[in-house]
């Protein structure tokens, strides 16, 4: 058993009392539903503050903007029923205040500590289902692995790698390790786990919906899906502070690097807006990552098109560069001193935006090092329960010709997180 399923089980017979709330009628009174009630009470308020130190304090996987942009779609959320309860895990029923949508939310607590929220996870309920639990057998537990294994021989950016999970898997299977697993969710937590313990990737994961999905539709090349758009729009495309800070000192706080399509005119209006500082913060501590807006902010950086990344994809075995942009609208930032603040929860692009400007000496960075992440991913349904999160490229800098992966972004001046703002504003000030 894993060190993670492990400290679940003791969970499971010690649960403390850690969440302070009034319970919500018909959660359960376990470690899991009073979780689950004291965030139902934050969420539900819609106070930003209380949003935030809430997730702070229980939920640090989840940055604000995701939870504010999920209260925005919804309006908070009602409960229909609790469908699953453990100590440490809780799953629920839920529909929208402000539509007919509902979902099955699934709720586990950390096994290393109690107080923390691991996984709360919300799943479309489509029309006329039910949730019903799955139950695994030898037979499905067999044909999953063997999908996990064909994915990762197909795609993994390491084949080495690739090789050497297969073989755990395959192994531990053989050994008898999966035969009491019967739970959907801990089937892949505990696959998930094993893949880890040998690639050491934490992008890698296999997922588990409570609730079936329908079928996938084909790829389309058209307009951003309009839920997309909403959403965007709904946390202003991850902008949470645009600022002049005295003297003259531009500060942009952004939680994502958004689709392009829905939000370049919010971030070309942003670095047009701080344009004409003294020096500019770009505060990265709570993005988590996403995709080609990086190379746009970073474009108003440099005074040419510069070479900031390579991206090789294994599946295709093709290296793709990635550079600033030639033309960007409005005025550049150049010629000034830039402060990029990181913390552990900087993760993916914002780890690759940060290490690009930092080995081509562009910026300072300050705070803690990064979470890790150089891989891209992309999601293969194995059924319609089951997803594997498979790493299929990754990031190489031209200069120092590897990455981050793993070890993280090490800040130029290493300050606690909280107090990166402080020394960035000395730094700019001096």
């Amino acid at each position: 058993m894993s060190v993670r399923l492990c400290l679940i089980a003791m969970l499971l017979l010690l649960g403390g009392r850690v969440f302070a709330a009034a319970p919500v009628a018909g959660v359960p009174d376990t470690p899991a539903g009073r979780a689950l009630s004291a965030w139902f009470d934050v969420f539900n308020s819609g106070d930003s503050a209380r949003i935030d130190a809430f997730d702070k304090a229980h939920f640090p996987a989840l940055g604000l903007e995701h939870a504010l942009g999920l209260r925005s779609r919804t309006g908070g959320l009602d409960l229909l029923g609790i469908e699953k309860s453990a100590a440490a895990q809780v799953i629920f029923h839920v529909r929208q205040k402000t539509g007919p949508n509902e979902y099955i939310g699934l709720l586990i607590l950390s096994g290393s500590d109690s107080s923390v929220i691991d996984v709360l996870r919300f799943f479309p309920m489509p029309p006329g289902a039910k949730y019903e639990e799955v139950t695994l057998g030898a037979a499905a537990r067999t044909r999953i692995i063997e999908a996990v294994v064909g994915f990762l021989d197909e795609s993994y950016v390491f084949p080495d790698v690739a090789k050497k999970m297969a073989s755990v898997l395959r192994a531990k299977e053989k050994r008898g390790d999966y035969k009491t697993i019967v739970d959907g969710e801990v089937f892949a937590v505990r696959l998930s786990d094993d893949l880890r313990d040998v690639s050491h990737d934490p992008h890698l994961e296999l997922r588990f919906s409570p609730v079936a999905q329908p079928p996938e539709q084909p790829a389309k090349d058209a307009e951003p899906d309009p839920i997309l758009r909403r959403r965007l729009m709904s946390i202003n495309c991850g902008f949470e502070r645009a600022e002049h800070l005295p003297p003259n000192i531009g500060y942009l706080k952004f939680n994502t690097f958004a689709d392009v399509a829905v939000c370049a005119p919010t971030a070309i209006a942003a670095m047009n807006f701080v344009a004409d500082s003294d020096a500019l913060i770009l505060d990265l501590r709570d993005n988590n990552g996403g995709g080609e807006m990086a190379s746009l902010i970073a474009s108003y950086l440099f005074p040419a098109p510069t070479h900031l990344m390579d991206n090789y994809d294994r599946s295709s075995n093709t290296t793709v560069q990635d550079w600033t942009w030639a033309y960007v609208p409005g005025k550049r930032f150049v010629g000034k001193p830039v402060f990029v603040l990181t913390s552990s929860a900087t993760f993916s692009a914002a780890e690759a935006f940060s290490y690009a400007l930092q080995t081509v000496k562009r910026a300072t960075l300050v705070g803690e090092a990064t979470g890790g992440g150089a891989h891209m991913v992309k999601q293969r349904r194995i059924d319609e329960h089951f997803t594997l999160v498979v790493p299929f490229a990754r990031s190489i800098s031209p200069i120092t010709h590897t990455n981050w992966e793993g070890t993280g972004v090490e800040p130029d001046v290493k300050v606690p997180a909280a107090e990166a703002l402080t020394e960035a504003l000395r730094r700019a000030r001096g």
